[in-house]
């Protein structure tokens, strides 16, 4: 190997790192990684008021309960919403489950219901309302079982992920399962038990990088180098979501969500909320980039070991700035589908949307918006820095394989 350092090309070898840039960039994860740890086990969820507050709100009257029932005919919406026509609007079902099991009966439903495209033979929840006063228990509609439709896409995208991606694919499916974990059982626990909601967030966020980006991308320092930009990233989204949401006033309740928590967990800090919601939203694009960028800068230390890191920074800035350009993108509309109905109430009023942009719901979507990418575009850079200063330094011989 020349010069001590080893290159494959079109595999993930990377070139030899020299000793104090290794160190330093290893170090500072490893400070990263304790501090996580510690905040790991300092906000972790007191257990108690954990089991305490699963199900202490009743979601229904006492003894109501949701069987499941099978349709056997569907009739067609009515013309006169208001005041639908007997046998219009209607499903005619059987009771699957519970002490009606077998019973048929029907239930009026919504217009969308019946246009949704149920068939005989699909299945509907159902709201039972138990005998009283003489009367038999009564039913009405609850909800579509969607169940073995969502098992089959879930498979679906597992399949198309592993066919594709092959070891990585796999792999990056274990991180989104630690993931998954993550967000059950520290940070959504630890936000209801009363933690401080930003640091919650920015641990859980700090814990599921460590383990997304190791164990899709392997451990390696093109993949350290990466992390050290995606914490940088994390940080910058942390503060300047918590300057953005002050400085704008934001409340943080939006929607039906956010009255039900008002009601019943009114001790939580819902502008903090609104933070954490905003840091753990751009996990998945912040990855997206600084991966990107330290791939971009180890590639062209090996294609060109001649090149000056200054050199190797500047052509993997042009690369980042497309791809910044093109996630940028990624994150409004991302954005703008989950609020698209919003907008289009919006747009039914007589207000210029410029006037209304103010609005709690649309203030909050472009804070979430605008913060997002802001981090996201700084940790670009970031990353490019922290990835030139750690590959090798310029040689006029070129690397050889390995």
């Amino acid at each position: 190997m020349g010069h001590g350092h080893s290159h494959r090309a079109g595999h993930d070898d990377e070139v030899e790192v020299r000793p104090i840039p290794r160190t330093l960039l290893l170090s500072l994860l490893a400070v990263a990684l304790a501090v996580t740890v510690v905040g790991l086990v300092r906000l972790w969820p007191d257990g108690d008021k954990v089991d305490e507050l699963k199900g202490s709100v009743s979601f229904a009257g006492e003894g109501v309960t949701f069987p499941e029932a099978t349709v056997e005919d569907v009739a067609p919406a009515c013309e006169n919403l208001n005041v639908p026509a007997e046998g219009c609007g209607t499903l005619t079902v059987t009771v699957v489950d519970g002490a009606d099991k077998g019973a048929e009966t029907q239930v009026q439903v919504p217009p969308q219901v019946t246009a949704a495209g149920l068939v005989k033979g699909d299945r509907v929840e159902l709201i039972r309302t138990p005998a009283a006063d003489d009367q038999p228990a009564a039913f009405a509609y609850f909800n579509i079982v969607r169940g073995q439709s969502l098992w089959l896409l879930l498979g679906l995208f597992a399949l198309v992920v592993v066919a594709v991606a092959r070891l990585r694919g796999l792999m990056a499916l274990v991180g989104l399962a630690v993931a998954a974990a993550v967000v059950g059982f520290f940070v959504v626990p630890g936000l209801l038990t009363g933690e401080s909601a930003v640091p919650v967030a920015v641990v859980g966020a700090v814990a599921i990088m460590y383990v997304v980006l190791f164990t899709t991308h392997g451990f390696s320092i093109r993949t350290s180098a990466a992390l050290a930009g995606t914490l940088g990233g994390i940080a910058i989204t942390a503060a300047l979501g918590a300057w953005a949401v002050g400085a704008t006033h934001l409340t943080g309740i939006t929607d039906e969500a956010g009255g039900v928590l008002t009601a019943y967990a009114g001790a939580l800090d819902f502008q903090s909320l609104l933070v954490a919601a905003v840091v753990i939203a751009g996990l998945g694009v912040l990855n997206d980039v600084t991966i990107t960028q330290a791939s971009a800068v180890w590639e062209l230390r090996g294609a060109a070991p001649e090149m000056s890191r200054a050199q190797i920074f500047a052509s993997a800035m042009r690369i980042g700035r497309d791809h910044v350009a093109s996630t940028i993108y990624t994150i409004v509309f991302a954005y703008v589908g989950t609020a698209l109905l919003l907008l289009l109430v919006v747009s039914l009023y007589d207000r210029p949307l410029v006037d209304l942009a103010g609005t709690e719901e649309i203030a909050t979507e472009i804070v979430r918006s605008l913060t997002s990418s802001i981090g996201l575009v700084l940790a670009m850079p970031l990353t490019t820095a922290i990835a030139a200063l750690t590959v090798p330094g310029p040689t006029s011989e070129p690397h050889t394989a390995g």
